[in-house]
């Protein structure tokens, strides 16, 4: 039997912080207001797995209704799509890493909701769906982070599909979970403690959505895109808005559906976003990311974006 090249985290390690989760809008801003001013960060490179074979996930489908499975996919335009994101990426000086894709797993094209990163660890999350288990055991790409400490979810009894669920702010180690069935209590708890968190914010999503990363993105810790009300309390979005000042971008429904809350900022300045949600941003939207000082970069994704996920979806971030 082939023995995991990586060591594992002590389990000890995993039980320390989980009473910095806090469930309501007050509770959040309390917290909030006690932690230290934000801090610029971005990642410093990312990795993607490449759409070779692309098809659709039947079973993904049940719980995601971004998905358009009437839809014929074109492999080779969703390949072509994938290595215009790479070029696109590299012209701004971000190094992407590329593993290929395959066949038997269809939706690892979005690798961001099982492999995660932080300062010195490499995450494996543990995924809902049956069919999506088994990307958690790809040897290449465990193996380019050997030099990691290895924190596996994968074979514990929890759901936990790390920055699929889990919208983090890098800068001040604060993370927004919106729970469905992509993410269950075990799951939010070992995420806040695998990603070195110091808060996590814990809501509910509206059942007709599955991924926080879908309607919520936090620009390098700078600002945030924001949905029209995507949880099943209104007053989320508020309290999410407090954190950014001034920053705060509400979607409305259109610019939602379109994936441009699925969006990522790659370096302070340097935001990525799919074609269709540029496409779909309001004049007012596009202004205030430009005074916030974001260059907007897009990318056509709609092959891609047939399986329910759009660009942010397809990178997986390396701190």
């Amino acid at each position: 039997m082939l023995r995991d090249p990586l060591p594992m985290l002590n389990p000890l390690l995993t039980r320390t912080k989980n009473n910095n989760i806090v469930h309501s809008p007050d509770a959040f801003r309390r917290a909030l207001a006690r932690l230290p001013a934000p801090v610029p960060v971005a990642p410093r490179a990312v990795f993607m797995v490449m759409p070779e074979a692309f098809h659709l996930d039947e079973e993904s489908a049940v719980d995601n209704h971004y998905m358009h499975l009437e839809c014929k996919p074109d492999p080779d335009r969703a390949l072509a799509e994938a290595r215009a994101l790479v070029r696109l990426i590299e012209s701004i000086g971000v190094p992407v890493t590329c593993f290929p894709g395959r066949a038997d797993q269809p939706d690892g094209i979005f690798p961001n909701n099982v492999f995660g990163t932080a300062p010195g660890r490499f995450i494996v999350g543990r995924m809902f769906h049956h069919g999506r288990q088994t990307e958690a055991s790809r040897r290449d790409i465990r193996a380019h982070f050997a030099d990691r400490v290895l924190i596996d979810l994968s074979g514990r009894d929890l759901v936990a599909e790390l920055t699929g669920a889990m919208v983090i702010d890098r800068g001040r180690k604060m993370g927004f979970c919106g729970m469905s069935t992509r993410v269950d209590d075990a799951g939010i708890r070992a995420m806040h403690d695998a990603f070195d968190l110091t808060l996590t914010y814990r809501f509910d999503l509206s059942p007709d959505e599955y991924h926080t990363n879908v309607v919520l993105s936090v620009l390098a810790g700078r600002a945030c895109i924001l949905p029209p009300p995507s949880a099943v309390d209104p007053r989320v979005s508020d309290a999410i808005a407090d954190a950014y000042p001034g920053r705060t971008l509400f979607m409305d429904d259109d610019e939602k559906n379109a994936f441009a809350g699925n969006c990522i900022a790659l370096t302070e300045t340097d935001l990525f976003m799919s074609q269709t949600g540029a496409d779909a941003l309001r004049p007012s939207s596009r202004a205030a990311l430009s005074d916030w000082g974001f260059t907007l970069h897009t990318a056509e994704m709609d092959e891609i974006e047939k399986a329910g996920g759009s660009l942010r979806c397809m990178l997986a971030e390396i701190f």
